[in-house]
């Protein structure tokens, strides 16, 4: 199970024992883990298969300037909501979906939630500006191991 390290701990927050890691895993009442540390394609895909089932995939928020990302909810605002209440900035956060089973091709991750709209900084649901987009690949990249 994953250590999650959170600026405050919420009193629906729960831990969960059947991660496929030996690290704790912290789990909100939506169903979002904000991850800080490393994690692996393992637990990507548990998080993939009690989220959506069969679907393959995991919803994020990632932080730019915290470095971490928030994963597991069913929509990307519970995951949004849940960084910011950790102290995120909304400047910071960027949405994305993950595809466990694709890691490593150029499609396991995808620029594509509503919480990217951000008028006239970003006018799509996609990540618009290749910088942020680097700075995402970058941070996902540090906190996902093959």
């Amino acid at each position: 199970m994953l250590p999650v390290a959170r600026a405050t701990r919420g009193a629906d927050d729960v831990t969960v024992d059947d991660a496929p890691d030996d690290r704790d895993t912290l789990i909100n009442e939506n169903g979002v883990e904000i991850v800080s540390t490393p994690t692996t394609i393992a637990h990507l895909k548990w998080t993939a298969e009690r989220t959506f089932g069969d679907l393959g995939l995991v919803k994020a928020v990632v932080d730019l300037e915290r470095r971490v990302m928030a994963i597991g909810g069913g929509l990307h605002v519970d995951e949004q909501a849940a960084l910011l209440n950790d102290g995120s900035r909304q400047h910071d956060v960027w949405g994305i979906n993950l595809f466990p089973d694709q890691h490593g091709s150029p499609d396991w991750l995808e620029f594509d939630s509503t919480v990217n709209l951000r008028p006239p900084i970003n006018r799509s649901r996609s990540v618009q500006d290749p910088a942020v987009q680097a700075r995402v690949l970058e941070v996902v990249s540090s906190l996902v191991q093959g």
